[in-house]
């Protein structure tokens, strides 16, 4: 069985590499869970049995590096985004079953508060939030479903505040309140890895995610129909809320801590009620701290294959791109080249922008850079730029909601054209090299029995 089979298997995979820490019982659910989590982010993942008392466990951080989910993938971390690419553009269709055990134990009436141990984060967040849910609702006019995260906000015993941007979701509910009727969807919380990632996949419409999960694992992801619905929801999944997001009623929900690490504001957003909740037996509860790895890097890998693929299209010299952890994963675009006529990295970069709306920098660098080591990008910029030169600037376009430094919105956009060139001195940018550096033999060339004693060997 692959690592990444369900959830269960994954945290087997990470105890044995000595990426899970389990913490002692009864930890708080309010701030002292996140707290715990947010200081092992990214060395390990954390197993919280009995949090606040309550009999089903809490775990965060499943993916805390992205070491971790080439494990997951079976694949080195240089295939990544080539891994996920080829999975996007070769989903597999899912196989129904009937007897599965995110069914196993089915409650009728919905209590929250009682049934399921829901944390609480930051210290402004508004209450208890459902933050690693996969939300998945169906076209009312196709019946195809589509596959997201949104933050879930915990308002009353059966009753979730949830927040829709303009993506496929609410196009979705936009149709149904048209018709003055609800939207049915299922909330899926704990699943394997490869399906959480498969979830933030930038796909067309009417392109089931849950079948890109499939082509992840190499084999269909065994699904089976909620209770209430047709959906069609992962058969090995933890927890299943189902529910039905109302027409015409909107309340407050948020602040809530976002991905850029600020607050998501408060304002009146859609309704979901829930009308059923099964899980599994001893049940555990997946919840994803904002801004943190996991939270980035379930943002970043989908949309770094999404625009690596858009720029080979049109650039073949795109060798790779990364979205950076201090642009938290969405704001701020590493790109890869080999440049081969004068001026072709800004077209790179005004191609960059086109490819999502969240993008803000994008910084364009030889081959010889590592793209994956923020220092050897800042010294490209630092030696390979100037700013009357080589810069790009444009205003007043659409950016994230979530930056604050927004206007709802609008923001500019900033490239840096980083790379050599084409007409300099062929000796003005060769790097200093010392020879052998890579390859020297320490074990061989260090005295491990002097030890810190150099006068022994003076």
């Amino acid at each position: 069985m692959p690592p990444a089979a369900d959830l269960r298997a994954w945290l087997d995979h990470l105890a044995a590499h000595d990426r899970l820490a389990v913490v002692r019982p009864g930890v708080g659910l309010r701030h002292e869970l996140a707290a715990i989590a947010k200081r092992l982010d990214g060395e390990r993942a954390t197993f919280f049995p009995r949090p606040g008392g309550h009999d089903i466990a809490v775990v965060s951080g499943l993916l805390g590096a992205r070491a971790w989910i080439a494990d997951a993938m079976g694949v080195p971390e240089a295939q990544i985004l080539d891994r996920f690419a080829e999975a996007a553009a070769n989903p597999l269709p899912w196989a129904e079953i009937t007897d599965a055990p995110a069914q196993q134990v089915v409650h009728e009436t919905v209590d929250l508060y009682k049934q399921l141990p829901v944390p609480t984060h930051n210290e402004l967040d508004s209450g208890a939030y459902v933050s690693a849910g996969l939300l998945i609702a169906r076209n009312p006019r196709t019946g195809v479903q589509n596959v997201s995260i949104h933050r879930c906000q915990v308002s009353a015993p059966d009753e979730l505040g949830i927040l829709l941007l303009p993506r496929h979701t609410n196009a979705f509910f936009e149709e149904a309140e048209q018709r003055d009727e609800p939207l049915e969807v299922a909330v899926v919380i704990g699943v394997d890895p490869l399906t959480l990632l498969a979830s933030q996949a930038i796909a067309p419409l009417d392109h089931d995610e849950l079948e890109i999960a499939g082509a992840l694992h190499g084999a269909p992801l065994e699904v089976v129909r909620c209770l209430t619905s047709q959906l069609r929801v992962p058969a090995h999944a933890e927890i299943v809320l189902e529910g039905r997001i109302l027409p015409r009623v909107r309340a407050p929900e948020g602040p809530f801590g976002e991905f850029p690490q600020y607050y998501g504001e408060r304002a009146d957003r859609h309704v979901l009620k829930l009308d059923r909740l099964t899980h599994r037996r001893d049940a555990i509860f997946h919840t994803i701290i904002g801004g943190a790895n996991e939270h980035l890097l379930l943002g970043a890998i989908p949309r770094e294959a999404t625009l690596l693929g858009h720029l080979r299209r049109s650039f073949p010299s795109v060798l790779d791109v990364h979205l950076s952890m201090g642009g938290v994963g969405r704001y701020v675009l590493y790109v890869r080249m080999r440049p081969r006529q004068p001026g072709e990295a800004k077209n790179v970069i005004a191609g960059a922008f086109a490819g999502h709306y969240d993008l803000k920098t994008v910084i364009v660098v030889d081959e010889d850079v590592d793209i994956h080591d923020p220092r050897e990008v800042e010294w490209a910029v630092t030696t390979r730029f100037q700013a009357d030169r080589d810069l790009v600037l444009i205003a007043n376009a659409q950016c994230s909601k979530l930056d604050p430094s927004t206007r709802d919105g609008l923001g500019a956009k900033l490239g840096f054209d980083a790379t050599v060139p084409l007409d300099a001195p062929p000796a003005r940018f060769v790097r200093i090299r010392v020879p052998g550096q890579d390859s020297v033999d320490l074990d061989q060339a260090l005295d491990a029995q002097a030890g810190s004693n150099w006068r022994a060997r003076a």
